[in-house]
């Protein structure tokens, strides 16, 4: 199958990412709140971060392939499909770039390499890098030509997002905020058109859907049950029409979707920040979010769908789910409320899952790290003074595309 991930747990096989490039060079202290940074990585070591992570995964048996490296591919195959892809792409581009549109697409499409293109896209392009025209004369006078006409997508080595692979399927997600919504745009020619994926691949979701959901808020708890958080990037309306997508097919096991309903606030923006699985019975999980946790149901209803909220504690549904007497959910930080609100910014509770009981993490938050070790998870630390910046961890940075059956 091109795509099969029925758990969180099961070994990692096959894994996309995207190693960041001159996007995060293209960020600058004004526009940082609009783009979704808190701060600027520094390229170089971010890179090498990068690297050690993929080198990690590749250590653990997955092959690891780039998100850069499959639009490529894709691209490659057809003439008049890159084109398309150009044109997308700049039409969702903003306002600048609809004034620049005939302009940018000669940029991109001058370009021989279709590598270089991508990486070029995903990079942004700046006012001067193109002659201004001139019917547009007060533009050039008033605006500063180290604008951006096409904005960076920073955001990308996050490539959890865009889409979420679901059991031999994919949600194509429909994202939160205007920034990041051209992310998708890669997924959708990837598995529209590679050669891999064209016409093997289910769509649960449509990126035009009116309604935002993000892969981070998706946790595959089995072949027949997800986690999906009501989030400050996804919706429930998002969440019913993605169970309508999942009941509706007869190839697809999930009949049955529970959805955690978490603060929608920054330190919390994603399920996968809060809680992720490390083991058959095992979660890390941030304290905070225990006490105003709602916790609901959806399932199959003829044609339609079933709600009803759940009255019982976290513990005891995520068991039932599971089929083990209980399960431990291990605080982000300890008891020690200082370590667990700095180790949640730094992303402590978003560990990725390469086995059961083995978890890729984040090097700097090294109490949570002591307290998983001392829980008997085979615990591997990656270098992060840089990506972590992005406010997001391990499981943020990977898609992964199969994983081996539990």
């Amino acid at each position: 199958m091109a795509i099969a991930v029925k758990s969180e747990i099961g070994p990692l096989k096959k894994v996309m990412l995207h190693r960041p490039g001159k996007e995060l060079e293209h960020l600058v202290p004004g526009e940082l709140e609009r783009l979704l940074f808190d701060d600027i990585p520094y390229l170089r070591t971010a890179q090498q971060e990068h690297d050690t992570f993929a080198g990690i995964l590749e250590g653990c048996g997955a092959e690891v392939v780039y998100l850069e490296d499959l639009v490529a591919e894709t691209l490659r195959t057809d003439e008049a499909l890159k084109r398309r892809f150009v044109e997308e792409f700049v039409s969702e581009g903003g306002a600048p770039a609809q004034l620049y549109r005939e302009k940018l697409v000669e940029l991109f499409l001058d370009i021989p390499d279709e590598r270089e293109l991508v990486l070029k896209a995903m990079a942004g392009v700046a006012a001067d890098e193109i002659e201004q025209p001139a019917a547009s004369p007060l533009s050039e006078l008033a605006r500063r030509r180290s604008r951006f006409l096409l904005d960076p997508i920073p955001n990308l080595y996050f490539t959890r997002d865009p889409f979420a692979s679901i059991g031999r399927g994919v949600s194509l997600n429909r994202m939160y905020s205007r920034t990041r919504c051209r992310e998708t745009i890669f997924g959708k020619y990837i598995l529209e058109n590679h050669p891999d994926y064209k016409g093997q691949v289910p769509f649960y979701y449509r990126r035009e859907e009116p309604f935002s959901i993000e892969g981070g808020d998706i946790l595959n708890l089995t072949a027949e049950t997800l986690a999906v958080g009501i989030s400050q990037r996804t919706t429930p309306e998002g969440i019913e029409g993605l169970a309508s997508r999942l009941f509706a097919d007869a190839g697809c096991q999930v009949r049955r979707i529970l959805a955690l309903d978490i603060p929608s606030i920054r330190a919390y923006m994603h399920l996968d920040t809060v809680m992720t699985q490390i083991d058959r019975d095992k979660f890390t999980i941030h304290p905070e979010i225990l006490g105003a946790l709602r916790l609901y149901e959806l399932t199959p209803d003829g044609c339609g769908l079933r709600a009803r909220e759940v009255d019982r504690p976290l513990p005891e549904v995520l068991a039932g789910v599971l089929g083990v007497g209980q399960v431990d959910l291990i605080r982000c930080g300890g008891g020690d409320r200082v370590a667990s609100e700095r180790e949640q910014w730094n992303d402590g509770s978003n560990t990725l899952c390469v086995a059961p009981g083995k978890v890729v993490v984040y090097d700097r938050n090294y109490i949570t790290n002591g307290i998983l070790r001392q829980h008997g998870i085979t615990v591997l630390e990656m270098p992060s003074s840089e990506l972590s910046r992005g406010r997001g961890g391990p499981r943020c940075m990977s898609m992964p595309l199969v994983r081996a059956p539990l």
